[in-house]
């Protein structure tokens, strides 16, 4: 199975992110998007807290909770920040309101873990020189229509921190992604020139950020230095760990969905401080990506 082209590699090292389009087949694509409106329609929500997914500079309702912390090798469901009116009620029929489910698609659900535990990807962390690739979380991300929060920047190794840094993102769009509904928009170069400044750590209780000894916060980048992912439906972005990207709200009339799962490699120094355990009581049982 062939994994990515030399100009692929180059780009993904020198860029920070690159969009492979028709990744995905129409009938993969078909698949995802089915499970996903399944999850959505029959999820009960009597049996679900009422946790919100809070993207911005103040979001922090989800953080510490235990439905949160626990959702590592489970199938969680997250509201959209304008879920609920001022009293409690849904502002938008229920399917219409999750941000995302998480973060153990890739092992509970068939659908997505073909995907994602494919001989394709395989061969695209081999060509990245992963030693040892492991998927450590994976979620569907739904960015909803007209109430789709905001994703300030950010890198993902804040979040999947490790020694060396590791961490890739797989990212497929499940729909059409435009700067209307929220497309990923990314700093071209920026991994190499903003240091991965602090990390998201279980502070027991709760979760917080620690400052990374010996670095400096990056400046906030200039708008006109973002370029925008708009790609197609079944197109995969690979997403360096350093790399700076964010999203703008979905003000649009049209969802947003995603799906996406990061690798590890497990040849790197993956400590007990990270909010992501497996399982959630302490432990770095993830699951090897090998077929």
């Amino acid at each position: 199975m062939s994994g990515l082209s030399q100009d692929q590699i180059d780009t993904f090292r020198n860029e920070g992110c690159i969009v492979i389009p028709n990744e995905l087949s129409s009938e993969q694509l078909s698949s995802l998007m089915a499970k996903s409106k399944m999850l959505l329609d029959e999820f009960d929500l009597r049996n679900h807290p009422r946790t919100r997914f809070l993207t911005g500079a103040n979001g922090t309702e989800h953080v510490g909770s235990d439905y949160f912390l626990n959702s590592s090798d489970k199938v969680h469901f997250f509201f959209e920040e304008k879920a609920f009116d001022e009293n409690g009620e849904l502002t938008k029929p229920k399917a219409q309101t999750i941000n995302k489910i998480g973060h153990a698609l890739h092992t509970l659900d068939p659908v997505f873990h073909n995907v994602s535990l494919s001989k394709r990807n395989v061969a695209i962390v081999r060509d990245l020189g992963y030693k040892d690739p492991r998927i450590l979380q994976s979620m569907l991300i739904c960015k909803q229509p007209e109430i789709g929060g905001e994703v300030p920047t950010h890198q993902d190794a804040t979040f999947l921190y490790t020694e060396p840094q590791s961490a890739v993102g797989f990212w497929y769009a499940l729909e059409d992604c435009v700067l209307e509904n929220g497309a990923l928009e990314f700093v071209p170069g920026s991994h190499k020139t903003s240091q991965v400044y602090q990390r998201f750590v279980r502070t027991n209780p709760g979760t917080g950020f620690e400052a990374v000894p010996g670095t400096t916060k990056y400046d906030e980048p200039d708008p006109s230095a973002f370029k925008p992912l708009e790609c197609k439906a079944g197109s995969l972005v690979l997403i360096h760990n350093s790399v700076l990207h964010r999203s703008s709200p979905n003000l649009s009339q049209k969802s947003r969905f995603a799906y996406a799962f990061h690798v590890i490699d497990s040849t790197s120094k993956y400590d007990h401080k990270n909010w992501l355990q497996i399982p959630a009581t302490g432990g770095t049982n993830f699951t090897r990506l090998v077929v």
